[in-house]
């Protein structure tokens, strides 16, 4: 999940955002891309001066570049709270980046603010309402496209906490809004596989193409195979294979290819260390070809699921049809 938080000075975004810390979120601040520019010049930090480094910040580089340079952080394992989101283009590029992002407006009273902006005591704080009111006119809406717009911030919130009163009371608000409204959407079986399928595939030494299978049994992967030269000889990536280190074209050199396929690796694999593939089911990042179609009927798989079309797979398909294999295509751009 990637909480994303905003509201005005004095809130209690950072009450929201040491609570979830303490529940194991990962915390970022998009203030803190201004604070190391602000340090890179070698200038003192006042909030006058993050105001317009932030400016500056998306002229340069557009009105969402703090959230889009968060965002290569921001790993698909870890539950992340981003705190100073001010801009409605850094709410949008976080959006664009993951459908569980969710977009919390934290809200208090002006009074109730005030008051806890004086005990905290922060330098650059304002000490009366004027001042609040003055402060917070150049943040909630300005004509500069690349300055603050919180008013528009806070109308693409998905939730907003009312933080009247303590500590106690706003950690409730936070539990609720996780208990009734958040969830995060997990891959499906053959998505989560393809996608293991994917990553065995950058193991592949061939120079023509990367493809890899993993065979799986009752939702368990019992066995991996990327294409390559056989075991213990030299890597095709390293001029193992003369057909594929001339760049043949396609269809052509089959018999000087001295690379193995992914499923035909997958399925020696598990014959290597004693383990039946019958009925069990195989993805593969590309259908597979005759060879290995041969050998996936004859080692007892009865499913087939693979992610993009091999050039010269028709018949394969065919006789995969033909020997009662059943054949799907997942493909992970959907």
């Amino acid at each position: 999940m990637i909480i994303g938080l905003s509201g005005r000075n004095g809130a209690g975004k950072g009450a929201i955002v040491e609570y979830l810390a303490e529940r194991s979120f990962y915390v970022y601040s998009l203030s803190d891309v201004i604070r190391d520019e602000l340090a890179s010049r070698g200038v003192e930090e006042t909030r006058e001066r993050m105001i317009e480094a932030g400016r500056e910040l998306r002229t340069a580089g557009g009105p969402g570049a703090l959230a889009e340079g968060l965002i290569p952080k921001l790993l698909p394992d870890r539950n992340y709270v981003i705190d100073s989101i001010r801009h409605p283009a850094e709410v949008e590029a976080l959006q664009n980046f993951s459908a569980e992002f969710r977009l919390v407006w934290v809200n208090a009273s002006e009074s109730r603010r005030l008051e806890r902006m004086l005990e905290r005591g922060r330098s650059g704080d304002p000490r009366n309402l004027d001042e609040l009111r003055d402060l917070e006119g150049r943040e909630l809406s300005n004509p500069d496209s690349a300055g603050q717009q919180l008013l528009a911030v806070e109308e693409m919130a998905d939730f907003v906490i009312e933080n009247e009163g303590g500590f106690d009371e706003l950690h409730v608000a936070v539990r609720e809004v996780f208990r009734e409204s958040l969830f995060f959407e997990r891959p499906s079986w053959d998505r989560y596989f393809m996608s293991i399928a994917q990553v065995v595939a950058s193991r592949s030494n061939c120079v023509k193409r990367k493809v890899a299978a993993v065979v799986t049994r009752d939702r368990r992967i019992v066995s991996t195979g990327y294409n390559g030269t056989p075991r213990g000889t030299r890597n095709c990536n390293e001029g193992g294979c003369p057909r594929c280190n001339d760049l043949a074209p396609g269809g052509t050199g089959l018999l000087d290819c001295l690379c193995s396929h992914g499923e035909e690796n997958a399925i020696t694999q598990a014959s290597y260390h004693g383990v039946s593939l019958q009925n069990a089911t195989l993805y593969t990042t590309f259908s597979p070809c005759l060879q290995c179609t041969k050998m996936i009927i004859n080692a007892g798989l009865n499913e087939v699921v693979y992610n993009a079309s091999y050039p010269l797979g028709d018949r394969a398909l065919e006789l995969l049809d033909e020997a009662g294999v059943k054949l799907r295509q997942v493909d992970l751009s959907d």
